[in-house]
């Protein structure tokens, strides 16, 4: 399938991690913590955690002393809006309207709406009754690839066919402080976003390909990395061996999919999990996926596509090929192949 357009969407006004440290330090919440709760806070917000900055929707230090409810609510009022203005933002990039959407593909896994965020979206664009709206929950940061994949089997189906896949996170909505080090971890790494993307089965110029989807599974490892609910609050449960299980995760499916590709962007899970990626593919270089871990930090299923976006805008003269990757809650890993043909080539088969 061809990429028609690509844009991302961000709340408010960037926050760099010591100024997210100067809101918490006196807030009420971070007084409930333990002494050493503080200084984790502490040693991440003010050290190199390989962020600079990151957006909220809720802003600090309000959202940590908001309860369940009210983090549920926000995530129905945010949420919608964000992935709205990225899918308007897309729309207007490939001069389309609206109406002209045959479908849309909508990820998230940072909040639960029934009807799904789709239908809040489909109504606030004007989307055609008739389009299909399909919302995927459960993926975590992996969410965006398994999104890309079921458009592309639609529009195998329906080749005349435009679709749109969004993937949207308010990160900030599962949000709560305790003494829990994945809670505390979270706090300090994740930001919200919003990514939009629009393809069809083929293009008469020069364009991105997308194909060659995979899939792995491990749910032995599933503790390791997920939401649990604690007393109503979504709680990101994370192990400390997370990066060592990802790059293993990684690696097995690259050596699986015979991938060769000119470069690969990964979705930035942390500092401690791109250096670890790094050192399980020693060929490559993951630039993208480190710029976007600094400027907006861990966008859960958002931060593929974001880190793919600066290589969607810097197209070369001739051929490359892309290895996206993403992995999360499961535990599961993704892939898909990004091809560009050149300006003066043909396009890469599926």
């Amino acid at each position: 399938m061809i990429l028609l357009s690509l844009r991302s969407a961000f709340p408010g006004v960037p926050m760099s991690q010591p100024e997210v440290w100067e809101a918490l330090s006196g807030s009420p919440a971070i007084q409930k913590l333990s002494r050493r709760g503080r200084r984790v806070l502490k040693t991440i917000l003010r050290g190199d955690s390989g962020i600079d900055t990151r957006h909220f929707a809720i802003a600090p230090p309000g959202l940590f002393s908001m309860d369940a409810e009210a983090l549920a609510q926000a995530f129905e009022r945010e949420a919608p809006a964000l992935a709205s203005q990225a899918l308007s933002a897309a729309l207007d990039e490939a001069h389309l309207l609206p109406k002209s959407l045959d479908a849309l593909f909508l990820c998230t896994s940072t909040g639960y709406l029934c009807p799904g965020v789709s239908s809040y979206v489909a109504g606030r664009l004007g989307l055609r009754p008739d389009a299909v709206w399909h919302d995927l929950v459960g993926h975590g940061c992996g969410a965006a690839l398994p999104a890309l994949q079921a458009a592309s089997c639609f529009l195998s189906a329906h080749p005349q066919a435009t679709v749109a896949v969004v993937a949207v996170e308010i990160c900030s909505a599962a949000f709560f402080l305790c003494d829990d080090p994945g809670a505390l971890v979270s706090a300090c790494l994740f930001g919200d976003g919003a990514s939009a993307s629009l393809w069809r089965s083929d293009s008469d110029s020069p364009a991105w390909r997308a194909g060659n989807f995979h899939s792995l599974h491990f749910p032995g490892e599933r503790e390791k990395i997920r939401f649990v609910n604690d007393g109503g609050y979504l709680r990101n449960q994370l192990h400390r061996d997370v990066p060592e299980v990802a790059a293993r995760a990684v690696r097995r499916l690259f050596e699986t999919t015979g991938a060769a590709p000119d470069r690969i962007i990964a979705h930035c899970g942390g500092r401690d999990v791109t250096n670890a990626l790094e050192v399980t593919l020693p060929d490559y270089r993951l630039d993208e996926t480190r710029a976007t871990m600094r400027r907006y930090g861990n966008l859960g299923g958002v931060s593929a596509l974001v880190a793919f976006e600066e290589r969607f805008r810097e197209v070369s003269e001739g051929p490359e090929r892309v290895w996206l990757t993403a992995f999360g809650t499961g535990f599961s890993v993704h892939s898909c192949d990004l091809t560009w043909p050149g300006t003066l080539g043909a396009h890469a088969d599926d």
